[in-house]
């Protein structure tokens, strides 16, 4: 096994005689019969068991009962972002009215009072917000880098439903000391913080709390032409309170600020323009790379550029002409000691616009309750991350072209990608092809056409279809979800065995958190453009969650207790693969912001190796059978403290003998500039096949000088590649859309003999600087 830096490539399927179409025929076939009877069944379970889902009326009538409103007041004076309302328009405009507690004391008035304030001019929507606060010495901002993780500072969080469409949304976040923060919001729930808009915040501490002041332009969103209703809701967190309060749906079962279906309504934004609609952002990029084995130095630079262009305000086109990915961080160092792949998240900022057109009902980690194992079965019919990456390697882009957007409420995706002819691999075109047809509140029904194989020199294609069927107002204001898929991947020399289907049901409320999975994966299902855990499987996974919120019980503010049951089946022999039933006993979470988060848990498995499995190097498993249940001690301090603490050990029998794995991290914060934290991960394995340490030690160095200029370091180990690698990053905007990036790598191999002895391996500088003209 190898340390995993990127997601595998597809397997190799080698060259094969061209395949008739009558087999095409009949696989299709048997194809779209799947696509029908899956969603059927759910269909016909949802008719019987959820007949207002099926009702579109009484549903709609129920939202708009509950639904706040407010306006947005049209000015033509100029604003100052200086996150000082000192403007007399925002003393006269009137108020969107006062945010509810959610939490701890659900539907009364906030500890801390909260006034909004929502104007526009003919090119922004500004939010002005005033956070009063009783103790402004105690208000919490450890955080200013841009994206930063604020969940442990007083913030405030907003989201724009622009297209009113109840599942789809952009967010925009700061805390007390103005980090910028934002990304989109899809699935009614799901989110991406990667995402990156031209936008401006400015922040103020004053005597009695903190004000925020936004500018977000219009030319910064898709919205539909001629609408002047969008959905809109805020929140406020203040964590020394364990205080959470929101404008619309502040209520328990809304378990996710980011459901945008419980966002309420504001008005006033009628004749919304985007000008010509199109931002030209030309940058140039520059790399040095100093080659240990040769001693040569190599050095390249390039221009490029990406546009933007809206051909109507909610359908908008993307390119980029001779791509450069340089500013994008590095991957977080993984040792796979699995039989299966695993995932890395996508970071780079074409491939993540719009991202949310592109998900598909068949990715369940999402879909899942927090601290529950994925089932490690994950399938992307489209992963985009096997687009300009192969064997870990950077495939140069010359162009691609993107169009998203919505036509009433049909929501398409379009992708077309272009990659550079180079002495592994020949220049190659890919193309991803994605429609939702949207229905009710929070449903769609959908298809995903993918072709192009990043690896061999054979045709690839992909084809997909996908529902879901999802409602807030099950038996009164309770939440369910229903999603059911059919995918087909068609290589060369594959026509049999090729498709994975299946379904899945949630029932994800505050108190009781249920889940039923069910889906086939067939052994020749290789979506080149995709990603696919394990094959030829099937999968049972059910269980459900129990989770009190106890009163003036030990500070306790909520319990959770997990009962979940998986097995994989396969499919040539019909014989039970693996099984795991895990329970979580005591995971307690605190108002204080600290969490113990197991001491009882439960975590039995079984596995059956029908091949032997190298688990480490030189540690080979053999075929048989392998039963153990492990326990698990897990806890950690709150993040928001000077000090944080988080222990994870997780100890007992370990496929043929024993092994504690210890993952261990400690966070140390100079709030808001300076921050330095220490993680580990290591697992001491005593088996009769050998004994094996796997160890990554992980350090992150940030500091912000201010919101806009920060320095980020990343330094990992790991004992697997005896590779020591450091990445520093600097990211300076000049002003929104304006942005410099300054990266740094370097890496060591440690000597045989181990210890503190690396020799120096290859050095890399990469430089980008970005300039945005917005027309």
């Amino acid at each position: 096994m190898q340390t995993k830096m990127f997601a595998e490539a597809p397997a190799r399927l080698g060259n094969h005689a061209d395949v008739s179409t009558r087999p095409h025929l009949a696989s299709a076939r048997r194809f779209f019969g799947h696509v029908v009877f899956v969603p059927a069944c759910i269909v016909i379970f949802s008719l019987i068991a959820t007949p207002s889902l099926w009702s579109a009326a009484p549903q709609q009538a129920l939202s708009s009962e509950s639904a706040r409103t407010a306006v947005v007041t049209s000015i033509a004076s100029p604003i100052s972002i200086d996150g000082v309302l000192d403007e007399p328009v925002w003393k006269t405009s009137p108020k969107i009215g006062n945010l509810i507690q959610r939490e701890p004391l659900v539907g009364q008035q906030p500890s801390e009072s909260t006034e909004v304030v929502l104007l526009r001019d003919a090119n922004n929507l500004y939010i002005g917000v005033i956070c009063n606060d009783s103790e402004p010495n105690k208000i919490a901002g450890t955080q200013m880098a841009r994206d930063g993780n604020v969940g442990s500072d007083d913030r405030i969080t907003m989201v724009l439903d622009t297209y009113r469409d109840q599942r789809n949304a952009f967010y925009f976040q700061t805390n007390a000391v103005g980090a910028l923060v934002d990304g989109l919001v899809f699935a009614n729930g799901q989110s991406n913080s990667d995402w990156d808009a031209i936008w401006n915040v400015r922040t103020r501490r004053t005597e009695v709390g903190w004000t925020a002041e936004f500018a977000i332009p219009f030319k910064s969103l898709g919205f539909p032409a001629g609408s002047s209703v969008w959905g809109f809701n805020i929140a406020r967190n203040i964590p020394r309170k364990s205080e959470e309060d929101r404008w619309s749906g502040a209520r328990l079962q809304v378990t996710q600020f980011f459901q945008v279906s419980e966002a309420g309504e504001i008005t006033g934004l009628e004749g919304l323009s985007q000008g010509i609609g199109m931002d030209v952002r030309p940058f140039v990029g520059g790399r040095w790379l100093h080659t240990k084995s040769t001693g040569r130095n190599n050095f390249n630079g390039k221009p490029g550029v990406d546009l933007f262009y809206n051909f109507t305000p909610s359908l908008k086109l993307s390119a980029t002409v001779n791509t450069d990915f340089g500013e994008t961080e590095a991957d977080a160092r993984q040792i796979n000691l699995s039989r299966f792949s695993v995932l890395f998240p996508e970071k780079r900022a074409f491939f993540l616009e719009d991202v949310g057109v592109f998900n598909f009902a068949s990715t369940g980690t999402a879909d899942q309750p927090a601290g529950v194992p994925s089932t490690g079965s994950e399938i992307y019919p489209f992963f985009s991350r096997q687009i300009g990456l192969l064997n870990g390697e950077e495939v140069p882009i010359d162009f691609g072209l993107k169009l998203t957007g919505k036509i009433g409420r049909t929501e398409i995706g379009v992708l077309d990608v272009r990659t550079r002819d180079l002495p592994t691999v020949s220049e190659k075109n890919f193309v991803v092809l994605r429609a939702k047809q949207n229905f009710f509140e929070q449903s769609y029904i959908g298809g995903i056409f993918t072709r192009g194989n990043p690896a061999l020199p054979i045709s690839s294609t992909t084809v997909g279809a996908d529902m879901r069927l999802a409602t807030s107002h099950f038996m009164g204001r309770r939440n369910l979800v229903f999603n059911t898929f059919a995918i087909r991947s068609i290589n060369e020399g594959n026509s049999d065995r090729n498709m994975t289907y299946g379904f899945s049901a949630r029932y994800p409320n505050d108190k009781y958190d249920a889940q039923i999975v069910w889906r086939e994966i067939q052994s020749n299902f290789r979506p080149a453009l995709g990603f696919v855990q394990r094959r030829n499987v099937r999968l049972l996974r059910f269980g459900g969650s129990y989770n009190p919120r106890p009163m003036d019980f030990l500070g306790v503010q909520q319990m959770f207790h997990d009962f979940y049951y998986m097995r994989f089946t396969r499919l040539d022999n019909k014989q039970v693969e693996s099984w795991n039933f895990f329970a979580t006993m005591l995971d307690w979470h605190f108002r204080s912001g600290d969490a113990l988060h197991s001491v009882l848990d439960v975590d039995s498995s079984y596995e059956r190796l029908f091949s032997p499995f190298t688990i480490f190097p030189g540690v080979v498993l053999p075929v048989g059978e392998y039963r153990f249940t492990r326990g698990r001690v897990n806890f950690m301090t709150a993040p928001r403290r000077r000090i944080s603490v988080n222990f994870n050990w997780s100890y007992g029998p370990y496929w043929s003998g024993h092994a504690d794995t210890l993952q261990t991290g400690i966070t140390f914060r100079v709030p808001p500039q300076f921050s330095i934290s220490l993680n580990t991960n290591q697992t001491f394995a005593r088996l009769p096949q050998g004994n094996f340490v796997a160890r990554i030690f992980t350090s992150n160095i940030n500091y912000s000088a201010t919101p806009v200029l920060s320095f980020f370091n990343l330094i990992q180990y790991d004992n697997q590649s005896h590779n020591l690698g450091w990445q520093s990053r600097a990211r300076w905007t000049l002003r929104p859309g304006n942005d410099l990036f300054i990266v740094f790598g370097q890496g060591w191999i440690q000597e045989p003999q181990g210890g503190f002895h690396f020799n120096a391996q290859d050095t890399k500088l990469s430089t980008k600087f970005q300039y945005t003209f917005r027309l």
